[in-house]
């Protein structure tokens, strides 16, 4: 069974910067592709950034030039920097990870989601 763990959300002032973490665990073959997305109350999820197993990266409009996405294969982990934190940025945030665990295709799995608040 595989496990997605998340970490690093919390309060901060706009302008400010959080790392959130992701870590996933499990029998896991490989991995292919890991993102962040976020969903603010009464809101659709929409994806925030990704990033495929060769390390090129995408970004949402709206966090293009202040958040910044990045992997370690080796511990499972995705992250997402962000800085230059505005109040509109607050929601939860999931990280996604696509992974085979040896039988079959890749299949997406969640985390919990972490809650980001940015006071003004």
């Amino acid at each position: 069974q595989v496990r997605l763990v998340e970490s690093g959300g919390g309060l901060v002032q706009a302008g400010g910067s959080l790392r959130l973490s992701c870590a996933a665990s499990g029998s896991i073959f490989s991995i292919n592709a890991m993102g962040w997305y976020r969903q603010a109350p009464g809101k659709q999820r929409d994806v925030v950034a990704a990033i495929t197993s060769s390390g090129s990266t995408d970004y949402a409009d709206f966090v293009k030039g202040r958040f910044t996405i990045s992997r370690d294969n080796a511990k499972k982990s995705v992250y997402l920097q962000m800085n230059s934190l505005k109040p509109e940025d607050a929601a939860a945030y999931y990280c996604a990870q696509d992974i085979r665990t040896g039988v079959g295709g890749f299949q997406r799995y969640w985390g919990q989601g972490t809650q980001v608040a940015v006071s003004s």
